[in-house]
């Protein structure tokens, strides 16, 4: 069958099901699937579940190399607290860097180009020889995202056809502290602080009573996404 009837029925399939079920079909019944992971405010959750099913999986954390010094910290304690023992650090070449933001101030006039270069560049060449890898986005989150459902296909530009699997999208905030708050998982320290959702440094600033917990990343900037879930050619919902 081809991918996208696959993954169209997977979604019928496991439309009423949990996460659980939905992450443990990805990483059980495709060749070779990854986890990506911003080790960020909410991550820790499906980080936990993966590793109760298989702590091998391989986790691709890209490090934009302007990340908080707390996420840093944060992600190998969660790694090692958890058991993952296959955490791959994902950065963008250096010859690349030093060609494009030689001076780290690329995110001050062009943030998507920043965001092109830092994170959406390593991670399509990261995922090459994957069929396909499992993000933690979730409809609650908005903007593109309220119509997420648990599998799509994504046609990266020159390259076959991958699965994309979220089995957090139907899941809610209360939904998520209540997991947390069950296993007793560590939380990122600048959740505390005023962050609900984490991002690089620069681009990334504390959230006031009553706003969206997403206002906080590229503030005024009319930028809600870091390219990522687009992939080169964009992602296409199977459903």
């Amino acid at each position: 069958m081809p991918l996208d009837g696959r993954l169209q029925t997977l979604n019928r399939v496991y439309k009423d099901k949990t996460a659980q079920d939905v992450l443990e079909h990805a990483l059980t019944s495709f060749e070779d699937m990854a986890l990506v992971s911003s080790f960020g405010a909410e991550s820790v959750v499906l980080l936990h579940m993966a590793a109760q099913i298989n702590p091998d999986v391989p986790v691709l954390f890209i490090d934009t190399e302007m990340l908080f010094a707390e996420t840093l910290e944060y992600q190998r304690d969660v790694a090692a607290q958890l058991g993952l023992t296959n955490v791959q650090v994902i950065r963008a070449k250096r010859e690349t860097l030093f060609e494009h933001d030689n001076e780290n101030l690329l995110h001050l006039h062009d943030p998507d180009a920043c965001c092109a270069l830092r994170k959406t560049e390593p991670l399509q060449r990261a995922l090459e020889g994957f069929d396909g890898w499992i993000s933690g986005r979730k409809r609650v989150q908005g903007g593109d995202r309220k119509a997420l459902e648990f599998f799509e296909i994504e046609r990266p530009l020159g390259r076959l056809p991958r699965a994309k699997v979220n089995p957090l999208a139907h899941w809610d905030r209360d939904d998520l502290q209540e997991y947390i708050k069950t296993h007793n998982l560590p939380r990122h320290p600048l959740v505390a602080k005023g962050y609900p959702s984490v991002g690089c440094a620069p681009c990334t600033t504390k959230v006031k009573s009553g706003e969206d917990a997403r206002a906080g990343r590229w503030r005024d900037q009319g930028k809600t996404e870091c390219g990522i879930h687009f992939g080169a050619n964009g992602a296409v919902r199977a459903s």
